[in-house]
């Protein structure tokens, strides 16, 4: 079976001017924004008790992203601030200004218009794109990569966007999107990715993402824990990562948790770059496959990896079983732990943490990171069941199987427990 590897961060820093970004001065207007949304409620925090139990910590917290919007991801956190921060900017606003009431106005309409926004993804960002322009009134046009599923083509196509599969990779399809919306009329990219020239929108993103994070923080206090020792998130182009880090970072300046950064094996790109430790990114090419597809970027956001190079405690690249377990430890939990419906981007961190604390393999990272019976771990499960299909076979059906807790040992727990 393929192993998880690990790096730990040793790059030179950079003059971190990227930080900001994910100021809480900026992760709270985005909060204010998202607020106003009738659809809009705190995502749950679950407090997996027994599970900290059974791995020997002190707690773990997984912030529930499936009850998103009812959009089952985290996604639409980013394209909607970034549609709302635009049109401040196009209409000459604070994007205080930018609520929903304003955003799906008659007097928007006039003030501005109407744009079409472009974007690729894997799903869960088209979505959520689609359905943010279909609410305030604005278009959308949406390219997904080969091999996407057509449960995800379904859920954008209904928000009303013009959606269509491409032959060629997630990065590729940014490109196609890039330069349709430079041809079009009133038209703008809406990516969360980042490259010389095209960093507004991909920050007002991270932003966007900010809300959760902010959401878990608030959370934790509300339950008695200050602040999480270590946080556990994936990363794709690394926009989500990078806001999340930067945002914790941002709340506890002078003790900041350990932050691990977890990538498919198919798309590491952010491992690569940390792995020769010159401070550059790499670049991954080719089908990118793996189940994780809300993870398959193989080009880094500039802005992201900037944050993450000069923040994050280590990089690991994970095997596609990985993220089967999480979802199978997520979906059935100890007795008494409530459920969380994970899929296959969203479960690679209860994998991960798994893999450390109860195979002797990873002892060396579990050591490294000081992972113990006072850690407090907090991580995001950022897709619900979003490709069914996929879920069932892994859940149901138990594809990527994998040994590393052996049945007796779990069962012989929940049992005496």
């Amino acid at each position: 079976m393929e192993q998880i590897k690990w790096v730990p961060n040793r790059m030179p820093k950079s003059d971190d001017k990227w930080l900001e970004v994910m100021s809480l001065e900026n992760v709270a207007k985005a909060r204010a924004f998202h607020s106003s949304f009738p659809q809009y409620s705190v995502t749950p925090l679950a407090n997996l008790k027994r599970m900290a139990t059974y791995m020997g910590l002190g707690g773990i917290y997984v912030k529930d992203e499936s009850y998103r919007f009812g959009l089952n991801a985290f996604k639409v956190l980013g394209g909607s601030f970034a549609m709302a921060r635009y049109i401040a900017q196009k209409t000459g606003k604070d994007v205080s200004e930018m609520t929903y009431d304003y955003l799906t106005s008659e007097q928007l309409r006039k003030e501005f218009g109407q744009a079409t926004f472009f974007t690729a993804t894997d799903g869960n960002h088209g979505r959520g794109v689609a359905w943010a322009a279909n609410k305030l009134g604005q278009k959308a046009v949406v390219h997904m990569p080969k091999g996407s599923s057509i449960a995800r083509y379904n859920n954008i196509a209904k928000e009303g966007a013009k959606v269509t599969i491409e032959d060629v990779n997630y990065d590729d399809c940014v490109r196609m999107a890039a330069a349709e919306a430079d041809e079009c009329e009133n038209g703008v990219i809406v990516q969360d990715t980042a490259w010389e020239g095209y960093e507004d929108i991909p920050s007002w993103i991270m932003q966007g993402y900010g809300t959760m994070a902010s959401e878990a923080a608030e959370q934790l206090r509300q339950i008695g824990v200050n602040r999480p020792t270590h946080v556990f998130v994936q990363a794709g182009v690394g926009s989500l990562a990078g806001a999340v880090q930067g945002f914790f970072h941002n709340l506890f300046p002078n003790d900041p948790p350990k932050v691990v950064i977890m990538e498919t094996s198919a798309a590491d790109c952010l491992f690569r770059g940390a792995l020769v430790g010159d401070g550059n990114p790499r670049i991954v090419t080719g089908d990118l496959k793996t189940i994780m597809a809300g993870l398959a970027c193989g080009e880094p956001n500039i802005i992201g990896w900037d944050i993450l190079r000069n923040h994050s405690s280590v990089f690991t690249s994970c095997p596609d079983w990985v993220s089967a377990k999480g979802m199978r430890m997520l979906g059935v939990p100890c007795d008494g732990d409530p459920v969380v419906i994970s899929g296959e981007s969203g479960a690679v961190g209860m994998g991960c943490l798994d893999a450390i604390m109860n195979n002797p393999d990873y002892k060396d990272l579990k050591d490294y990171l000081g992972l113990d019976r006072f850690s407090q771990v907090l991580m995001i499960s950022t897709e619900g069941n979003t490709d069914p299909q996929k879920f069932r076979r892994i859940i149901w059906d138990g594809e990527y199987p994998t040994t590393s807790t052996p049945l007796a040992e779990y069962e012989g727990y929940r049992l005496n427990k």
